[in-house]
């Protein structure tokens, strides 16, 4: 394993302290590390989608020409396929910068099912896109080598060039900035007392990473049916997927138990919600300022308003609650409000050590899922 210092000390001695992306559970320590040494020995810009990291990526070459690093899941990899191809590409601007892509669902390791496909087709997509990529060792010695390579031949050729981190490649790490918010409610406590006020005929749509895991492991502790749709992937889609359901299902009320970084992610979601104005959507936004389920990263949530956002776009209703009493009080009026109206719920960020996931396949989710929506 690689301490996050040494893999710094790399990059540095190649001349590259740029960094911008989204949070990745497989190099979470390089994260933490990041986050410590922003404006210090170091630029890091956490964005809210691979796409715009990409863009931002981009206009720093453009500002500086010295190369930028892009650090993305390789879930993102689908997501970046664009500016990649018709922006950074040779055939186009030619925009030098390196990509640092953690490998979830690498074969042969057990992962998510969610993580099956991109990780299967994590290096042959690169060829499809003509991005050369080096699979990172496990030996520092060869690191240098590698990302000495790498730099040479994003400069030589200027396209983008992929770096591939392994699960378990680099030390833990611990953050030395403390991030806790004090709030009265984490986000487990927030969805118990959502669940407990609901009627039970609501149809609820979760977004992925914990919050899913949280509502599925409190269903079955009331051994209720799981009836619930998790969005075990596709991260900001949640809200989409709702909507939609909301304007065919228009004698049901859907409610979203989204997350702030999922949120921002597709924040254009919000204003096509608050253009067609379903009556029936309800928008929990629970707002831990993390992307917490990759380790605890800020999100720029903390500088942003999610209730004036949706107001602005069109929503009927906004309101932040930072207290138990004020949210049971919130869901018990739910009836008294017409949709689309969003619900910011201020929580503190972590989870329960032995926070468990899913028992249900994805598949037999949907089924039960559909089953539910016909009754």
């Amino acid at each position: 394993m690689i301490p996050c210092e040494e893999l710094f000390n790399i990059f540095k001695k190649n001349d590259l302290d740029f960094f911008t992306g989204v949070p990745d559970s497989t190099f979470k320590d390089w994260m933490s590390f990041l986050s410590d040494e922003n404006n210090r020995r170091l630029s890091n810009i956490i964005a809210c989608n691979e796409c715009e990291a990409t863009a931002i990526a981009a206009g720093y070459y453009l500002s500086n020409n010295k190369i930028p690093v892009v650090y993305l899941q390789n879930s993102g990899e689908g997501k970046t396929v664009n500016p990649l191809t018709s922006l950074c590409d040779r055939e186009v601007y030619s925009i030098p910068l390196i990509l640092m892509i953690g490998w979830r669902g690498q074969p042969g390791i057990p992962d998510e099912p969610q993580h099956k496909k991109m990780g299967r087709i994590t290096l042959s997509l690169l060829d499809v896109l003509e991005i050369p990529y080096r699979i990172l060792s496990e030996d520092l010695e060869e690191i240098k080598a590698q990302i000495k390579e790498v730099k040479e031949m994003v400069e030589r050729e200027s396209r983008p060039v992929a770096i591939i981190i392994k699960s378990g490649l680099l030390e833990k790490y611990s953050s030395k900035i403390e991030t806790n918010n004090n709030y009265e409610m984490n986000r487990e406590d927030a969805i118990k007392i959502i669940i407990n006020n609901l009627k039970g005929s609501e149809i609820v749509v979760s977004t992925t990473g914990k919050t899913s895991r949280e509502l599925f492991e409190y269903r079955k502790k009331l051994g209720q049916e799981t009836r619930d749709f998790y969005t075990v992937g596709s991260m900001g889609c949640a809200s989409s997927l709702g909507f939609s359901i909301a304007l065919q299902k228009t004698n049901k009320r859907v409610i979203i138990f989204d997350g702030d970084g999922a949120a921002i992610m597709q924040m254009g979601a919000i204003a096509t919600i608050g253009h067609y104005k379903p009556k029936n959507f309800f928008h929990f936004i629970f707002d831990n300022e993390s992307h917490d389920s990759t380790g605890g990263q800020p999100t720029v949530s903390k500088t942003l308003n999610f209730e004036k956002i949706a107001l602005a776009s069109g929503y009927s209703y906004g309101k932040t609650i930072k207290n138990k009493q004020e949210l049971e009080e919130e869901i018990k009026s739910l009836d008294k409000l017409a949709g689309p109206a969003m619900i910011v719920v201020k929580v503190n960020k972590g989870s329960r050590q032995d926070l468990g996931r899913p028992t249900k396949t994805p598949l037999e989710n949907k089924d039960s899922f559909m089953e539910f929506l016909k009754s």
